[in-house]
């Protein structure tokens, strides 16, 4: 059978998390998405371990519900954690995803980290001091069956392989045990055809998870599994991740991602690689270094030129989320009551994102949705659409039809 995943998201408890992040409301979503597993998130924060015990009802081994609602997307114990330490006469700001297999296993991990002096009860992605090759030491000496996935890989501040704060290969990051890292998120500004430049990267799984802050940013990015057996317990998604047992993976278009391209927000200083190669990482407006891109630090790593397809990996798909298409078809903003009542409209006439995004036909879309609809989402399907990359935390711009007048741009400080 094939699992529709999304193991990377927040809850309410922590920094900059719609308040809506509840185990409801992500159950909710994840139907509305198509979603059939979702990450807990934030298993190391007290009060929000609390809700999840008395809100989740095991389905499988490590597989959980929202109370008895069986036929629901279901949940695993995922959660984030962010490294921050010195090595190599430099700072560390590494981010990993963490799965657990049991509440017991997620209640020792929790426990060890407490040890280690990591205040639990300040953010649900917590901060601690242990270097990523000292967390998965203690993470695997607790249960080796926990599995340990380098979050959005390539972003500049917190990631593996940061251009601010990173490191150059998976081995230097997490040494002797970067043999059980068996996968990797590409994170929103990269998709797998980047990826696969890097060779280290070659035999580990390639995930896309959508780190969302809020319920309707889930999906956004997405992992199909291939699972062998009718009753999806935690084992079959590690054997999945372990051996790239994966159909396809959603995308972001990642020149949509807010570090894609090179620049300084602040001086509006936007430069794509090759411009980077040439001009520098210096900002030419106030002398000060610019903020490295995803598409640049790729190329500083890559072993290998770019190529559209490749033999052995898992397929692709890049997509836009149905309300940004709604957004430019109604010329009106994406957050706009107009868009949210025409996105649930169709969910409930059409069936779920997902479906409408890439499975239903055109035709069908066009007599529920209209002509316009019909038409954004097969251009969508068939990559011509136009992406004015995203630079220094800016997000990027996507038009459908760029000849239009642009629709009004969501404020930087919106949830992720």
């Amino acid at each position: 059978m094939q699992i529709v995943a999304d193991l990377h998201l927040h809850s309410r408890y922590s920094r900059a998390v719609s308040p809506l992040m509840t185990i409801s409301e992500i159950a909710r979503w994840a139907r509305k998405k198509g979603l059939d597993l979702v990450a807990s998130g934030d298993w190391t924060h007290p009060l929000w371990l609390r809700e999840l015990k008395a809100g989740l009802t095991e389905a499988g081994e490590g597989i959980f519900t929202s109370g008895d609602d069986f036929r629901g997307p279901k949940f695993i114990l995922s959660t984030e954690i962010a490294s921050i330490y010195s090595q190599g006469g430099k700072t560390r700001r590494i981010h990993n995803l963490v799965l657990a297999p049991s509440f017991g296993v997620v209640e020792k991990i929790n426990l060890a980290l407490r040890k280690c002096g990591a205040n639990l009860m300040a953010d649900g992605r917590p901060i601690i001091g242990l270097s990523a090759r000292d967390l998965a030491e203690l993470i695997f000496s607790i249960d080796k069956n926990c599995l340990i996935i380098p979050a959005h890989i390539w972003t500049p501040w917190y990631s593996l392989y940061g251009s601010k704060s990173g490191f150059d290969s998976i081995k230097e990051c997490f040494g002797e045990f970067s043999d059980h890292i068996y996968g990797i998120e590409t994170g929103l500004s990269s998709d797998p055809a980047m990826n696969w430049r890097v060779a280290e990267l070659d035999n580990r799984s390639i995930l896309s998870f959508s780190d969302a802050h809020s319920p309707a940013k889930l999906g956004r990015e997405m992992t199909i599994f291939k699972i062998d057996t009718p009753r999806l317990e935690y084992a079959d998604i590690r054997k999945a991740i372990r051996e790239q047992q994966i159909k396809l993976t959603v995308e972001f278009y990642p020149e949509e991602g807010k570090y894609h391209y090179t620049g300084h927000r602040k001086c509006a200083v936007v430069q794509s690689p090759l411009q980077t190669k040439k001009l520098g990482t210096t900002c030419p407006v106030c002398g000060r270094p610019l903020t490295v891109g995803v598409m640049h630090r790729v190329e500083q790593l890559a072993n290998r030129p770019f190529a559209i397809n490749r033999s052995g990996r898992p397929n692709f798909v890049k997509l836009v989320p149905l309300a940004e298409i709604l957004s430019e078809v109604l010329s009106v903003g994406v957050s706009s009551q107009k868009v949210i009542n025409e996105y649930e409209r169709l969910i409930k006439s059409l069936g779920s994102e997902l479906a409408i995004l890439l499975r239903i036909k055109p035709e069908l879309i066009s007599r529920v949705g209209g002509k316009k609809l019909a038409e954004a989402i097969s251009k969508v399907r068939q990559g011509k659409i136009v992406v004015t990359p995203g630079f220094d935390g800016v997000f990027g711009i996507v038009k459908i039809w760029p000849d239009q007048g642009q629709p009004p741009r969501p404020s930087q400080e919106s949830l992720f």
